[in-house]
């Protein structure tokens, strides 16, 4: 078996991709992972936000904030089964806002959404990895390798599949929910026998003293924005449902269900579990010996023993493979905006396993370099997160809407229109209490990143636009000026390679131009020029090929080819050049580097500074493995085959790519 096939999974077929959907079982910890794990971090970012109110102050406060916040994720969720319902085709923000409220309004979302994914996979990890240090502090100094580390394997396993990643992430899924559901059970009963004072197992650290006399607007609008940061997930479903079997809408709307109803019961129980036992946040997530809210809270209800060790593992696990829930859904937003033309058309494009490849490639790269800049540390990346979410979630309501407004004749269509624009309000206003209060903490960065992306995808579009424009031609072919092209042959000495370009240009075209620079080298094509070219040529009665001659005096090669190419190209105003470029081709991987590569250099300056008339084509000389030069070549030519098309020594490659770019 191939190691490819090993560690990625032998590739599907199209005609496969049926049985790869996936029910709801496995599209829980797909696309609701992210959400459910926000329970783990989301009631902390809030009492972080209430440290300078003490401990009373945030037992006092926590729950109401997350009762609100609780209500409008109530609100979210049924406003979302409208949108699954209405859009079985996938109904994310971008595809709802673009069909209702146009194309500005799609891509505001898109990108929103592009960065909260993104922030998503960078959180997950990051937070999956803040619970491993909180149950092993010594790993601290190691943050940033172990977030980087998860990352990779999150990128592998869903490299393999959708159907395979959500079997690989089921059981962490339940093991997270179910341990926390056991200690919210606990906990409460607990609470409950004691009058509402238990007895914690582990005392939880000190608070920090008090440094405010009570709450103030801006307090409690950084209280509320902080714990927003736990509704975050619910737009996935509705992007992934066709990853759903049929019926679809049905499916996706089961999975949601799940997804929010056990995220209600975990944010509350856990809020009231803080409060009973008089857990705090910890003020420095960067001191040594730091522990989350989640790890407090579980070593108070059960001590430090085996049921600790398996919760904290159960929650590293779920939170560092949140992650995958931006990784089901950025690489389907990537291909709706590509669809469009406003993202490029290599994200249209399924890998071996059906996944839409260079999505996932593009959202590693990106999570990977904002880990590595924000250190790994959460609550250094939760200020960014929830802006886009909620701007996706108020363009997708608010396109419902404008989605009913033209469906007047759908069942229930004024009660389906009431939902949706309550959710609108709803995220609307949250999204400005988000962003207000998070502005300076870091939202600032995503407000100046949406517009940037907007314009990114306005200048793809535009692209796309003047190529279809240039390209499109409905008219009949041209018969006129069908001559043959001149052909250009460049040559550093005679050998196999040489003599196979030289015939290929010889059925091209009568009018061949061999090109020779001549360098440092010592090898010159002249001296064997009529013996091995001119004389039989003359006996066959075949048209002789011109040998060209350039001097080289600072031993660059690019430049003086160019320099014959271009003033061919005025003189010759009506006839295609076609520039036939020898090169070896290597079996296997390592080989390429022992050649020299100077062929792709001049590929590449044709391409860049030649017009339409000048063609360039690949002459490939295959390789037949280890040795093979010497089987392919005679010993000489096989020492030099190297240099094919090179001329020179590979130190004159950054000299010559020099020389091209000041031509």
């Amino acid at each position: 078996m191939k190691l490819s096939n090993l560690i990625l999974g032998r590739p599907l077929e199209t005609s496969t991709e049926q049985d790869h959907r996936i029910g709801v079982a496995a599209g829980i910890p797909i696309f609701g992972l992210d959400g459910l794990t926000s329970a783990a971090y989301g009631p902390e970012q809030t009492m972080s936000l209430l440290i300078p109110l003490g401990l009373m102050g945030m037992q006092h406060y926590l729950l109401p904030i997350f009762s609100a916040i609780l209500a409008l994720l109530v609100i979210l969720y049924f406003s979302y089964r409208q949108t699954i319902t209405a859009y079985p085709n996938g109904g994310g923000s971008y595809t709802v806002a673009s069909e209702n409220l146009g194309d500005m309004a799609g891509l505001f979302a898109a990108a929103a959404l592009m960065i909260d994914y993104i922030l998503t996979a960078a959180v997950g990890v990051s937070a999956g990895v803040t619970a491993l240090v909180s149950a092993i502090p010594s790993l601290h100094r190691h943050q940033l390798a172990l977030c980087l580390l998860i990352l990779a394997i999150i990128v592998l396993v869903n490299m393999r599949g959708v159907k395979e990643s959500g079997f690989a992430f089921m059981l962490p899924t339940f093991l997270f929910v179910g341990t926390l559901l056991v200690t919210v059970a606990v906990g409460v009963i607990h609470a409950l026998a004691a009058g509402g004072h238990p007895v914690a197992l582990a005392a939880p650290p000190p608070a920090p003293s008090k440094t405010m006399p009570y709450l103030t607007l801006w307090l409690l609008m950084k209280a509320f924005a902080g714990g927003c940061a736990a509704m975050t997930g619910v737009e996935a479903v509705s992007n992934g449902v066709t990853a759903f079997r049929e019926p679809k809408s049905s499916n996706a709307n089961r999975a949601l269900s799940v997804i929010i109803g056990t995220l209600l019961v975990l944010l509350l129980g856990l809020s009231y579990v803080a409060k009973v036992y008089g857990v705090s946040a910890m003020a420095d997530p960067t001191a040594h010996g730091y522990q989350s809210v989640l790890s407090i809270e579980v070593a108070a209800v059960f001590g430090r023993g085996w049921f600790y060790f398996l919760t904290m593992g159960s929650v590293l696990a779920a939170l560092a493979f949140s992650a995958n829930t931006a990784f089901a859904g950025f690489p389907r937003l990537a291909r709706a905006i590509a669809m469009r033309d406003y993202f490029p058309h290599v994200f249209l494009v399924r890998g071996r396993r059906l996944l839409f490849t260079y999505g996932i490639y593009v959202l590693a790269g990106l999570t990977a370099l904002l880990l590595i800049v924000f250190d790994g540390v959460t609550d250094r990346l939760i200020p960014l997160y929830a802006i886009g979410a909620f701007l996706a979630f108020t363009l997708s309501q608010a396109g419902m809407v404008r989605h009913w407004m033209k469906c007047r004749d759908a069942p229930h269509c004024g009660i389906k229109m009431f939902l949706n624009g309550l959710g609108a309000v709803a995220t609307g206003i949250t999204l400005l209490v988000v962003l207000v209060a998070k502005f300076m903490a870091g939202a600032w960065m995503t407000a100046i990143l949406v517009p940037l992306l907007i314009a990114m995808m306005l200048a793809i579009k535009r692209h796309y636009q003047s190529v279809a424009e240039e390209v499109d031609d409905p008219t009949p072919v041209h018969t006129a000026n069908l001559e043959p092209p001149i052909v250009v042959i460049p040559m550093a000495r005679w050998n196999k390679i040489a003599e196979k370009a030289l015939r290929f240009g010889m059925t091209m075209s009568t009018n061949v131009k061999v090109v020779h620079v001549d360098s440092d080298d010592g090898d010159a094509v002249d001296t064997m020029w009529n013996d091995m070219v001119l004389t039989p040529l003359r006996k066959a009665g075949l048209p002789e090929p011109e040998l060209i001659c350039v001097a080289s005096n600072y031993r660059t090669i690019i430049s003086p080819l160019m320099d014959v190419v271009l003033k061919l190209e005025v003189e010759y105003p009506l006839v295609k050049i076609a520039v036939l470029l020898p090169e070896l081709v290597v079996r296997r991987w390592w080989e390429y580097f022992l050649h020299n590569q100077r062929v792709q250099w001049l590929k590449l300056a044709l391409l860049v500074m030649g017009k339409q008339r000048i063609i360039v084509v690949n002459i490939p000389w295959y390789l037949r493995g280890a040795g093979a030069v010497g089987d392919s070549l005679t010993p000489a030519a096989a020492t030099a085959a190297h240099k094919d098309c090179a001329y020179a020594s590979d130190d004159n490659i950054a000299a010559s790519a020099d020389n091209v770019l000041k031509h």
